[in-house]
């Protein structure tokens, strides 16, 4: 069977089998699948005719190490024939899920060192929450129940994830959004306190927040908003749970982006980049304090678990992934290669009348399309959608932001890019911009 024979079986399939996560029903039914990959390695990927994509999303932020590292291929098959599954539920346990509890533990920031296992950051949300609310119950604080999460934050697509998301598009997509979440202004911490002033913080069991919003446009945290949140809590003994599902193992170029403001959270979690994508892991990790009154306030059974908490294979993968990162020293590659690629970001400023600020940490970025690079005006029409298309077509996968008053392309390219992948980014994204510019 030729390629296109087998692309247009697998397109009719697609259409009658295959209900895709975020995407348009109607959009897939009447084109099909917008690519079929086919083979992926470093940080390219092609589809079924051969054409080839450089990846500057990581797919979904997550492929931190590269697509094709045929050691997590090793690592899994070697796991997979010598214990490929148990369950960790009834104090059942294996040496991956322990072994990379201890390496957690070792590489997060403070004391943070309790370690529960999930399969992703949806998982890892809703589980932070229970968490924290079974921590302030044992605590003897029953009423301190409510998640107050930041509005344009993306926390997950799980019953309490979603709820606690502040992008409104994915609560407009539900009906029944759970009870106990309470958003609140981005970038004012004065914000924070008139809350707690309305609510009580008796009735408040945490603070959620991704140190740099992912989904919701990249949006960096202000200057000292992070460290006044955390004395804030601290003063108001609320728990502080910050997000690093996207921020996490090198995307900002530290291990994890609370490194960059200097502050340990009383809860991490964590996903995506743990395990690069090659298989399903998460984590929820806690501080010392949470957890040993968890150990010493918990006589009973801790009723929370997944199937695949602990996954055996999952976690020797996780290990080695962590491996790989650390012995190529992608953490520090992510810092020096993110440098050099905003920077040739920021020249289209001055080569295109169209592109506004251009903001990053690492290997995380954002680009602006603006009407006016002065005033920061923008256009009526969103034309981010037009340039993502533009440069799709010629090879470069990004992603736009269109929520509230956005028009921002964001970019979440694998930490093993080069300086030769950077000038093929770069590169593109002109192409795309300028073409874009003409039709405006």
């Amino acid at each position: 069977m030729s390629n296109e024979a087998l692309r247009q079986e697998l397109v009719e399939l697609d259409k009658k089998y295959f209900i895709h996560p975020t995407s348009s029903l109607q959009d897939q039914q009447a084109n099909g699948p917008a690519i079929i990959f086919d083979k992926a390695e470093g940080v390219h990927v092609w589809d079924l005719n051969g054409k080839k994509y450089l990846e500057g999303m990581a797919s979904l932020w997550n492929v931190n190490i590269g697509y094709g590292r045929k050691e997590l291929a090793e690592v899994a098959k070697e796991q997979l024939e010598k214990c490929g599954y148990v369950s960790s539920f009834t104090g059942f346990s294996n040496e991956p899920a322990i072994r990379l509890a201890a390496k957690v533990a070792e590489m997060t920031p403070g004391d943070l060192n309790g370690v529960f296992f999930t399969s992703g950051g949806s998982e890892s949300n809703d589980s932070a929450y229970k968490l924290v609310r079974h921590y302030w119950k044992v605590k003897g604080k029953p009423e301190k129940t409510k998640i107050v999460a930041r509005k344009r934050a993306y926390h997950g697509v799980a019953s309490g994830s979603t709820s606690a998301t502040g992008i409104e598009s994915f609560h407009d997509f539900t009906t029944s959004l759970a009870p106990g979440f309470v958003h609140v202004d981005p970038d004012s911490p004065e914000a924070f306190r008139k809350l707690i002033e309305e609510e009580g913080a008796d009735t408040i069991a945490a603070f959620l927040t991704e140190p740099i919003q992912g989904a919701g446009g990249v949006n960096l945290p202000k200057e000292g908003y992070l460290q006044e949140i955390r004395k804030i809590c601290d003063e108001n003994d609320i728990l502080f749970i910050a997000d690093e599902v996207i921020n996490g193992f090198g995307r900002t170029g530290k291990m994890f982006a609370c490194e960059h403001y200097d502050i340990v959270p009383d809860v991490l979690l964590l996903a995506k980049g743990i395990s690069s994508g090659y298989v399903q892991l998460g984590a929820v990790v806690l501080r010392e304090k949470l957890h040993k009154e968890l150990i010493e306030l918990s006589p009973g059974v801790l009723m929370h678990g997944f199937t695949y908490s602990g996954h055996p294979t999952a976690c020797a993968v996780g290990l080695k992934n962590i491996e790989i990162m650390e012995n190529e020293n992608m953490v520090e590659n992510s810092r020096v290669m993110g440098d050099l690629l905003a920077e040739k970001l920021t020249e289209l400023q001055k080569e295109t009348d169209i592109v506004g600020e251009v903001r990053h940490l690492g290997l995380l970025g954002a680009v602006e399309i603006v009407k006016n690079q002065e005033t920061g005006e923008r256009f009526a029409e969103k034309v981010t959608p037009k340039i993502v298309a533009a440069a799709r077509e010629r090879g470069l996968i990004l992603r736009n932001v269109v929520y509230w008053e956005k028009d921002t392309i964001v970019y979440s390219p694998p930490l093993c890019m080069t300086e030769e992948d950077v000038n093929e980014f770069a590169s593109i994204l002109k192409e795309a911009v300028l073409e874009v510019q003409k039709s405006l």
